[in-house]
């Protein structure tokens, strides 16, 4: 006990903890030295919130100043001063609600048509056919290489061959019901395949971003059945990704032209065309409430593809009761 004593007498700072030769106040001074470092640092790094404000400006500025403009030119009328004669007479003009509620109403029914062929195909390629992928993905993105006047063509060629080689069938009344100028069918499925590519890249981007193998098992080991699985275990972890699709599906079938304008049809975008050339200011404030609706809508999508989900707990419920 004696020599053990000595020993730690004689080595410095073996009661203390210390390794010896190290300064006792070194561990301290750092400490304190800590704070003034990092301040220093934060003063030396550039603050990303002002470019984040100038680039935010700049981009405002691009999209609003073209907008001030086309506003200021549909309520100035040199001579007359400011007036909203454009925006009082465009509720009453000839064919605008027409035009605009049946674009609407393709735009929806291209949605749901879409929505239709895909979800379905691309949930059964992820879990059972994982080696299709490239090739779904082909058949998807080739509406993009395929140009829309080419397409139009080819729409043209077989609604004129149509009735020639089939007066005699049933299938004639089909060809003439497609074709009917208060709903056209046949722009429906014209806008579906336009819309195919921009559809699948937001469906399969929420698909990667999901365990559709493990929340499949789960749901089926605890009783569910396919339509259940994809109805509230699927679609509810998809619906950021559906709001997607159906934004993009929106925005280009209220802007279509080339289509519609060449099939002999009148949506929105063709009527604003006929309408610009004798009332531009018309034309301009039908243009700029337009732009309106579509924001209105595609907020409304994309409210909808973030609201909080209420089904998100039916597979946790399913296994506790089981």
């Amino acid at each position: 006990m004696a020599a053990m004593t000595e020993t730690a007498e004689t080595v410095p700072g073996a009661a203390s903890g210390t390794a010896p030769g190290s300064a006792p106040g070194s561990a301290r001074g750092d400490a304190a030295a800590a704070p003034a470092n990092a301040a220093r640092a934060r003063k030396a790094r550039p603050r990303p919130r002002v470019w984040r404000g100038a680039v935010l400006a700049l981009a405002g500025a691009y999209f609003l100043l073209p907008l001030l403009a086309s506003f200021v030119f549909t309520v100035h009328v040199p001579g007359q001063g400011v007036t909203f004669e454009a925006y009082t007479e465009l509720l009453g003009a000839d064919g605008f609600s027409q035009s605009l509620l049946l674009s609407l109403g393709l735009a929806a029914a291209t949605i749901a048509l879409s929505l239709l062929l895909a979800v379905p195909a691309l949930i059964a390629v992820r879990i059972g056919s994982p080696k299709l992928r490239p090739v779904v993905e082909v058949v998807c993105m080739l509406p993009l290489v395929v140009p829309p006047i080419a397409l139009v063509t080819g729409i043209t060629t077989v609604l004129r061959w149509g009735p020639d080689h089939l007066a005699r069938t049933p299938l004639y009344q089909t060809f003439i019901a497609v074709q009917d100028e208060r709903f056209p069918v046949v722009l429906v499925l014209a806008y579906t395949v336009l819309a195919l590519p921009f559809v699948h890249r937001s469906l399969d981007a929420g698909l990667r971003a999901v365990d559709v193998p493990t929340l499949v098992e789960a749901a089926r080991s605890c009783g569910a059945s396919w339509p259940y699985v994809v109805w509230r275990v699927l679609l509810p972890n998809l619906r950021t990704s559906i709001a997607g699709a159906a934004f993009l599906t929106l925005a280009l079938v209220l802007g279509e032209f080339t289509i519609a304008s060449l099939l002999g049809f009148r949506p929105f975008a063709v009527w604003i065309v006929s309408v610009s050339g004798s009332q531009a200011r018309m034309s301009v404030a039908v243009s700029i409430l337009s732009l309106l609706v579509t924001w209105l809508l595609l907020l409304v999508l994309s409210r909808a593809g973030t609201a909080p989900s209420t089904t998100a707990s039916a597979p946790a419920t399913s296994r506790k009761e089981s």
